[in-house]
């Protein structure tokens, strides 16, 4: 007797792995074409065209280009996130604050041109509901910035933290965005003159206590 073909309903959805290496490959591939073409010029026919995919296919995993964009720029905080090396907790707060965003910029700087691209796309007038999530975007990545960095600071000097991250931060991304230096070695030198500064004003503002 022939064996009974399996339903429809029977078909189980493929692995998590499979559909991570699947994205994997679609951001690959995104990318590439990007470098050649500029990222504003980049259409998803393209990547399911040279994944030899169905369009649908990646339909399924990345609603539009953006999606892309924003999975692209995750990365980055995978890497931030990542185990530190022994000792980093014992390293001055600057110090910590500046090797966690270094290896956030060095895990997009393989393709810093198009991410710059992918900021400018994200902040173009027209693109409100971007301009709209960027915002949170920014706040998310400056709150997971801290965590990385072991931030502790409660009250009013955390409020003071995040104020003054988050314009070190934008500032530093918009250098790096333009910096053609060999490795941003000149976005890191400001943002270590930069953290550096900001240290000596929370010293000031937020001395600390003498020992009773």
């Amino acid at each position: 007797m022939a064996a009974a073909k399996p339903s429809s309903k029977s078909k189980s959805k493929p692995p998590a792995a499979e559909s991570q290496g699947l994205r994997r490959r679609i951001i690959e591939a995104a990318l590439d074409i990007a470098e050649d073409w500029g990222w504003y010029d980049i259409r998803l026919h393209h990547v399911a065209e040279r994944l030899k995919l169905p369009l649908a296919a990646v339909r399924a995993e990345f609603r539009d280009g953006d999606a892309i964009a924003d999975a692209w720029i995750a990365t980055a905080d995978l890497a931030m996130l990542a185990p530190p090396r022994r000792g980093f907790a014992d390293l001055p707060a600057r110090e910590r604050l500046q090797i966690v965003l270094e290896t956030w910029l060095d895990a997009l700087a393989p393709h810093r041109k198009v991410t710059a691209e992918m900021f400018r796309a994200k902040l173009w007038p027209v693109h409100v509901h971007h301009n709209l999530k960027l915002v949170t975007w920014t706040s998310r990545t400056v709150q997971w910035w801290r965590e990385a960095a072991l931030l502790d600071g409660t009250g009013q000097r955390r409020s003071v933290e995040e104020i003054g991250m988050t314009l070190i931060f934008l500032a530093t991304l918009a250098r790096w965005c333009r910096d053609t230096s060999e490795g941003q070695t000149r976005t890191k030198t400001y943002l270590q003159r930069r953290l550096e500064r900001a240290d000596r004003f929370m010293g000031r503002t937020f001395p600390p206590r003498k020992a009773t």
